[in-house]
């Protein structure tokens, strides 16, 4: 085997160490991570060495990549003991990163670094996280079978969290993909704790093939990137888990045709220099910004009806609608009204270039209202709390914002804020407005 493989099946065995913790205990398991660290500073040079050095180990002469490994499984160990984070979730999310990227490594000596490469990582890392969840489960005498359908929904959301930060950082960020994946099971299993979120792992893997199946196919169209469709796929999977299906259907409307009116007479749109790079397909930024702002709203949901915080979960509903019908509305002015020509600055109405930012016609306004529309037609259809009147806000929540999007581009894209900025505050308008018509209704009642 090559030395970068070697290197991962040393470091997948350093992460089995973890199993120490629920074993024998946080003080066993504090000195052998003082004992790891110690030998890491210690071996200079050697065989040893050779095995578990990174590239840049080699030029200061020390193992930092372990120190940083074993730091970072620290860390959450420390929140174990002191905020009472699960241990499973600790032990669940370090093998995961260990087998992970040995799984990666293994697969790339047959394929080059790509979507097949990231398959393998996410294969390798989710088996070795529900392996590493059960034996801590099961360690502590906890039934097994209750506690499944979290094992595999946690694992199934951190290995594709981890995938995503290993596709837009370094693949060496081992100590910050570690803590990101631990923080964000953590969170997920505290929502879990609802009565009301009753998963079974049949569903759980039902969601999971239908999130999976969606996002190869948006890769394979070219409408996003590796990294775009791994977090259309994560927030897939959270969206069904903490929501619902409804809510699914409401999200996959904007990424289904969002994405395809990339395409929409892309040639014209390339020569005119207003097309989406990479031939249009979306990558984790993009998608970030039109869907953080409802990914937010989910967990809000989940964070209310658990309990967790004081509010009216229906208010995140709207708020999660109104997000993807301004961003809905947003992404289809922007690609329909690019290929007509004399736009008009919103700001002042004066005639601009095709692609300035501000710019809008009447073609492009009419396909956003559209956009808006059908979101507020699909949450009718799927949630019973909406009725006729909370469609029609949800259409106006997504108008409104188009139009903040549009002001923000003519005003400050470009200097003080990039295009995902303008996209986040479009559709963070767009929530606001729904939830605040909502709620100032419900107060007049």
């Amino acid at each position: 085997m090559t030395a970068p493989v070697w290197r991962a099946g040393a470091f997948a065995v350093l992460s089995t160490l973890s199993l120490v913790l629920p074993l024998f205990g946080p003080e066993i398991a504090l000195i052998l991570g003082s004992v790891v660290i110690l030998g890491a500073l210690v071996v200079t040079e050697g065989r040893l060495f050779d095995l578990l050095a990174y590239p840049d180990d080699y030029e200061d002469g020390r193992l930092y990549g372990v120190i940083a490994f074993v730091f970072g499984a620290g860390i959450l160990g420390f929140f174990t003991t002191a905020f009472s984070m699960p241990v499973s979730v600790l032990v669940g999310t370090v093998v995961l990163v260990g087998y992970g990227n040995l799984a990666e490594r293994l697969a790339r000596r047959r394929f080059d670094q790509g979507v097949r490469s990231v398959a393998a990582f996410c294969v390798g890392g989710a088996v070795a996280g529900v392996a590493g969840q059960i034996a801590t489960i099961s360690i502590a005498g906890d039934p097994l079978e209750s506690a499944l359908p979290a094992v595999l929904f946690l694992a199934a959301s951190g290995v594709l969290l981890a995938a995503l930060l290993r596709d837009v950082l370094l693949l060496y960020d081992d100590p910050v993909i570690m803590l990101s994946v631990g923080l964000l099971l953590w969170l997920l299993a505290e929502l879990l704790t609802d009565p009301e979120t009753t998963i079974g792992p049949v569903e759980i893997l039902a969601a999971l093939a239908v999130t999976i199946a969606l996002g190869y196919i948006s890769y394979a169209l070219d409408t996003a990137s590796i990294a775009g469709m791994l977090t259309g796929v994560l927030l897939g999977l959270l969206t069904i888990v903490l929501g619902g299906y409804g809510w699914f259907v409401v999200l996959i409307s904007f990424f289904g045709i969002g994405g395809l009116s990339t395409k929409f007479r892309y040639d014209e749109k390339e020569s005119r220099g207003v097309a989406e790079d990479n031939d249009g397909a979306r990558g984790s930024g993009n998608v970030l910004g039109n869907s953080a702002v409802g990914l937010a709203a989910v967990l809000g949901y989940a964070a209310s009806s658990a309990g967790m915080i004081p509010a009216e979960s229906e208010l995140f509903l709207f708020a999660f609608a109104g997000s993807v019908a301004a961003a809905m509305s947003d992404t289809l002015s922007s690609e329909v009204g690019s290929v007509f020509d004399e736009p008009l600055l919103i700001t002042t109405l004066e005639r601009v270039d095709p692609g300035t930012d501000g710019g809008v016609t009447w073609q492009g306004t009419l396909a956003g209202f559209v956009g808006s529309a059908i979101v507020a037609v699909l949450s009718f259809v799927f949630f019973a709390e909406v009725g006729a009147i909370g469609a029609a806000i949800i259409a106006a929540a997504g108008f409104v914002g188009m139009l903040v999007d549009s002001v923000l581009g003519a005003t400050l894209e470009g200097t003080t804020l990039g295009n995902q900025g303008v996209n986040f505050l479009a559709t963070l308008s767009g929530a606001i407005f729904c939830a605040l018509i909502v709620l100032s209704m419900a107060a007049l009642a």
